[in-house]
Formats: structure tokens, C-alpha cells, sequence
């Protein structure tokens, strides 16, 4: 059975940096959780920020916080691990949470803290997809389902 790394918070762990999950209700989810298809990870955690933390945004090329704390070396770190254990599980699909500077597939926040969102990939997913694992959206379920059944 192929496996899917997921996003932990998709999951409903609670390790978003406001200590809450963005548990989704997808009926996609539920059944490769049932066929122990699911690798929950969080890079952020991995990468050594706790819960909660303060928000971090992509600002030229860095990781930073409204209060101008640099934790690239952190999301970095956690994307090496999420590649790692994407590896060792076999993984060439993941599901992310779109917006985060970890996770982001095709959006992220622009920096300036405001909540506006502007085209981007976070660490983890450009790490992931450098390394050919193809990283969908919770938006794209249907469309990373597909692609696990495809020949």
C-alpha cells in the first residue's frame, strides 16, 4: 500500500502555531487513514518550534516573525526531516496545508502580516517536489487520489 505524508494539523493534531489543527472532514482522508496509506507530519514542530509559536511569514527568501525573529534554520530543518521520513516511508505524494510557510503549495502570506496571500510554496513543499514527491493542496484530495491510482 503506497503511503501519503499529510499534514499533522490536517489530521487534528494540534500543532498549528496558534496551538490549534485544521482537522479535515474528507471522506479521501478518512479511507487512506483506514488503509494505513497516512504519514502524519508536522516540519514546523520537526524543525524545532513549539506550539504555540508566534506566526511566521516568507519574507525575501527567509522564514520570519511579525517580530522579525529569523526561523529559517527551523523550517529548514524541518523540511529536511519531512524529505526523510517521506523517503523512508516510501512516499510520492503528500497533502500539505495550503497559506504556510512550511506547507504552502501554491499560496502563501506575503510577509507583512496582514493576511494577504500572494502565489508561493513553502519550504517543505519546494524541498518535496525538488525531490519528486508531488505535493497537493487539502483543496486538490480528488486530484492527489487520482494520481496514487494512476499507472
Amino acid at each position: 500500500m503506497e503511503r501519503v505524508l499529510v499534514s499533522s494539523c490536517l489530521l487534528g493534531a494540534a500543532v498549528r502555531y496558534d496551538g490549534r489543527a485544521k482537522t479535515s472532514e474528507s471522506a479521501i482522508l478518512a479511507r487512506w487513514r483506514a488503509e494505513g496509506r497516512i504519514v502524519g507530519f508536522c516540519p514546523e514542530v520537526a524543525g524545532g518550534l513549539g506550539v504555540p509559536r508566534p506566526p511566521a511569514e516568507l519574507r525575501d527568501g527567509s522564514v520570519v516573525t511579525e517580530a522579525g525573529d529569523d526561523v529559517t534554520e527551523q523550517f529548514r530543518r524541518g523540511a529536511e526531516q519531512a524529505l526523510a521520513v517521506a523517503r523512508k516511508a516510501g512516499v510520492r505524494v503528500a497533502v500539505l496545508k495550503e497559506g504556510s510557510p512550511s506547507c504552502g503549495s501554491s499560496l502563501v502570506n506575503d510577509g507583512t502580516f496582514t493576511g494577504t496571500r500572494v502565489p508561493g510554496t513553502g519550504l517543505t513543499t519546494r524541498l518535496l517536489r525538488a525531490h519528486g514527491i508531488h505535493v497537493f493542496n487539502e483543496t486538490e484530495l480528488e486530484a492527489a487520489d487520482a494520481y496514487l491510482t494512476r499507472p
